[in-house]
């Protein structure tokens, strides 16, 4: 696990190597034990090292055997000792035992086409020497990030982290104000778009090449998509052992490795699979908070003592100023989603012991663990009544009150399909009503042609065969997993210099499930009765059998007693990203509702409350700089 940066001038000018060492200096956290560098006339390349594989040979960037390619990577290749066995007898002989070597030499023998090879979570770069080629990848369901500036005919930059781009001169970035919007619906803003105008993101499962003519980018893996009724047929024993194999060869590692255990059904899946390995040398740890409803703590430690791993769990409070800022300059851009709160807590105190954590996310994006793949469901049940039966139940919804429960689902049968599949992204109900509550007329009519809703609709066309379950889990794989969940556990963990990996994300698991009918994973009320079914006689029941939780922390509490005055000072600043964008006095009245309790916006504060800190770092750097 790595933090990676690299430059390419396509003008041919010398890379400045100082840029090149200041660029991943920012990157630090992430690779604490060591550094590297390839600078050499118009590229240069560099990585800071979490020493996870090969703990004394494995510093990057590795090159080839007569030094015309070279790499660095930030990620696991779970498969690299078989890859390696298939390389060494094509000819090719190894310097270190580390996984970043295979993919010098699988380039070397398929260029491009390594990637179909490749098993784990990575983004990596590839210099090639003879054709001045610069390869940049990224893993199949995004749990690895890369971020990229193209300014063509001069430079192509390239980092882990949104950061390190900006140390070079050259970028002069603008905000993105449809993005602003995107986050303002969403919590966060998804690839490939930033913040900023000049900066994109690798989407997953794609790759970039650049040469000093062009640039072209292209998906090199896609989750299946079996047409209605051509699904494979269930096999649970294949199932079971396929989860089986995922979490054993995520167990490589040359240094000590844990797991979060929240006491759900994915943690718990995954730390009782890891239990058949290494039994009660399992190493867990969770936290929960001292509000009432906010803390699973029992069903963790029930989960650990049937397994007889060594558990370690902590009460944790609400997050000073100075966390909340920390939080900000680590995400790089606005992130709103408070469940990194309690991820942040339970990455430091896992790195307190091991530096390798096994999660159990991917499990509700994969086997149907959130209320929105049962509506869909629902909804397209309803949809099949008719046109005329689906607009009247819409038009009595709109009667109804605004905060019933159910009207939405109901409202939402009166529009496009895709348009309700996509809504049920947004952070509640609450975002149309935001919006039209505090936007400025300006900030309004600017992205009036804007859409923050594209990247989900264009994810349910993509799935136009497949039935309506797994059509929005398609969706959720595409979109929520790599865009919220995937970069808040890489961004909380690296900044405490812990990796973590997805066994539910295992492409070879994520294609067998993906094939299986949509029925089998949501039947019903009850989610994930395929995991359900796994767990049973295993663990005890009342540890994981109950309505689904999620890692939510107490923010409504947190935003009215210790974050009071942190809010109003962001808030309503006159130096406020607010001030250009929103209605000061309906913004004023949004805060003051959620004060006195006459309504509860704590979603909503807290989304604005980590904007304006991110708008503040971020001014405050371009001001230094």
């Amino acid at each position: 696990m790595c933090g990676i940066v690299g430059k390419f001038s396509l003008d041919k000018r010398p890379i400045d190597p100082g840029l090149i060492t200041r660029m991943a200096v920012r990157l630090s956290h992430r690779g604490p034990d060591d550094e590297g560098y390839y600078v050499s006339g118009s590229i240069g390349l560099a990585s800071r090292r979490l020493s996870i594989i090969d703990l004394d040979t494995g510093r990057q960037p590795i090159s080839n055997e007569d030094g015309t390619v070279w790499v660095v990577l930030n990620g696991e290749i779970y498969n690299f000792v078989e890859l390696r066995a298939q390389l060494e007898r094509w000819g090719h002989r190894f310097r270190t035992r580390t996984d970043t070597e295979v993919i010098v030499h699988l380039y070397e023998e398929k260029g491009p086409g390594l990637l179909e090879y490749l098993r784990g979570m990575f983004a990596f770069a590839v210099w090639d020497g003879r054709q001045r080629r610069l390869l940049l990848a990224r893993d199949r369901l995004g749990e690895k990030p890369l971020f990229y500036a193209h300014d063509p005919g001069r430079a192509l930059l390239f980092a882990s982290e949104l950061k390190s781009l900006l140390v070079d001169p050259d970028i002069r970035p603008s905000i993105d104000v449809a993005a602003v919007d995107q986050y303002l619906s969403l919590l966060y803003i998804s690839a490939p778009a930033s913040i900023f105008n000049e900066i994109k993101k690798l989407p997953a499962g794609h790759y970039l090449t650049c040469t000093e003519r062009d640039i072209e980018i292209h998906e090199y893996w896609d989750v299946p998509l079996p047409p209605e009724g051509e699904e494979d047929r269930l096999d649970e024993e294949r199932l079971r052992a396929q989860v089986r194999e995922a979490v054993r060869i995520q167990l490589r590692s040359d240094v000590p490795l844990g797991a979060f255990l929240s006491g759900g059904i994915d943690s718990t899946t995954v730390v009782a699979t890891m239990a058949e390995d290494l039994g009660p040398e399992v190493m867990t740890c969770s936290v929960g908070f001292p509000e009432e409803g906010y803390n699973e703590l029992a069903y963790a430690h029930t989960v650990a003592a049937s397994l007889g791993s060594h558990h370690r769990s902590r009460v944790v409070g609400p997050p000073s100023r100075e966390l909340i800022e920390r939080l900000a300059w680590h995400f790089d851009e606005p992130f709103g989603d408070s469940s990194a709160v309690p991820t942040w807590e339970v990455s430091g105190l896992a790195r307190e012991r091991v530096k390798v954590a096994l999660s159990g996310d991917g499990g509700d994006e994969l086997f149907g663990g959130y209320s929105r793949h049962a509506i869909e469901r629902w909804e397209h049940t309803l949809r099949r009544c008719g046109r005329v039966a689906s607009w009247t139940l819409a038009r009595v919804a709109a009667a109804l009150p605004a905060r019933l429960r159910g009207r939405n689902a109901l409202t939402r049968l009166g529009g496009p399909p895709d348009q309700a599949c996509a809504m049920k992204f947004q952070f509640g109900s609450g975002a149309p009503r935001l919006k039209a509550r505090i936007y400025a007329a300006g900030f309004r009519e600017e992205i009036a042609a804007t859409d923050p809703l594209t990247r989900f609709k264009q994810a349910y066309a993509r799935a136009e065969r497949v039935d309506p379950l797994n059509r929005i889990l398609y969706v959720d794989l595409k979109t929520y997993l790599a865009d919220d969940i995937l970069v808040k556990v890489d961004r909380m963990s690296m900044a405490h210099g812990l990796e973590v990996r997805a066994p539910f994300l295992d492409h070879r698991l994520v294609e067998l499930v993906a094939r299986l009918p949509g029925r089998t994973k949501v039947p019903g009320p009850a989610t994930k009765p395929l995991l359900r079914a796994a767990l049973d006689g295993r663990v005890p029941r009342t540890a994981w059998d109950r309505p689904k939780h999620g890692f939510t922390a107490p923010i409504g509490r947190w935003l009215r007693d210790g974050l009071r005055d942190c809010v109003e000072e962001r808030l309503f600043s006159r130096s406020s990203l607010g001030r250009d964008l929103f209605d000061p006095t309906s913004l004023r009245r949004l805060w003051e509702d959620h004060l006195t309790g006459r309504g509860d916006h704590a979603h909503e504060i807290w989304m604005l409350l980590m904007l304006e800190t991110w708008y503040g770092s971020h001014a405050r750097a371009r001001a230094a700089a």
